[in-house]
């Protein structure tokens, strides 16, 4: 088994890898993390067995004010197209949604923050990554943006009632998460610091440090293994999905 190079893509500053980082490397992976715009991204996807993009304030076709954002879609689409294992968390859910096909919006209804739960889809119970998660998962949210339409033949795996697509895979092993698993609770204060409008949609007792770090506790609980399973992805000791099965005609 060979150790899992991969390749973590931080559009913005106030959303490092964080706890997430620590569970990818305890699992056997190395980490090659390119922060954006500053890093170069790699011309190809050759030295590394997987890819994850981060979160960040921006659209994700900001591309006047952030014109490197395109080179990150065409490399998740890339990515996703050739079968290398790939994690989009949040903004990098929806640049690999955008990338692929699919659509991206502010959500009318409102900003989904805080810590929150998602539920599996049928999908998710055979799915390599998915299936061993709880049928209800704790997971924390921060955004105004969302996946209105999922990429063709991408397979719906988590839901919640306010925004339907919460976590889909694109072909046999591209991975897109509208929420995030890698924050601490001084990454969400920071957030609700700065985005005060959006932290005012939920009562202030959701960003006291107790509360979160009870969040973060569960959030752990359920990611970590997630974690681990994707190391095995990348590095072959888990199978990734099947190919989709062909229409009768």
């Amino acid at each position: 088994m060979t150790t899992a190079r991969l390749l973590v893509l931080q559009p913005d500053p106030t959303d490092p890898v964080g706890p997430l980082g620590d569970w990818l490397t305890e699992a056997g992976a190395e980490l090659d993390i390119r922060r954006l715009p500053e890093d170069p991204l790699p011309a190809t996807l050759d030295d590394h067995q997987g890819v994850i993009c981060l979160g960040g304030g921006m659209g994700a076709e900001d591309d006047t004010q952030h014109p490197w954002l395109a080179d990150v879609r065409g490399l998740l689409a890339t990515a996703a197209r050739t079968n290398v294992p790939t994690l989009a968390i949040c903004l990098g859910a929806q640049l690999l949604a955008v990338a692929t096909g699919g659509r991206v919006e502010t959500g009318e209804a409102g900003p989904e923050v805080g810590a929150s739960l998602v539920a599996k889809k049928d999908a998710a119970w055979s799915d390599p990554l998915f299936a061993d998660l709880p049928l209800m998962q704790d997971v924390m949210h921060f955004h105004t943006d969302t996946i209105t339409r999922l990429p063709g033949g991408a397979v719906l795996l988590a839901s919640a009632p306010r925004y339907q697509n919460q976590a889909f895979r694109l072909h046999r092993c591209a991975y897109a998460v509208q929420f995030h698993i890698e924050t601490t609770t001084q990454i969400v204060q920071t957030w609700a610091d700065e985005a005060p409008e959006i932290a005012a949609t939920r009562p202030p007792s959701a960003f006291d440090t107790e509360t979160l770090d009870r969040n973060h506790a569960d959030l752990e609980e359920t990611w970590r293994p997630f974690a681990a399973r994707f190391v095995q992805l990348a590095n072959g000791a888990l199978e990734v999905a099947p190919p989709p099965s062909l229409p009768l005609t």
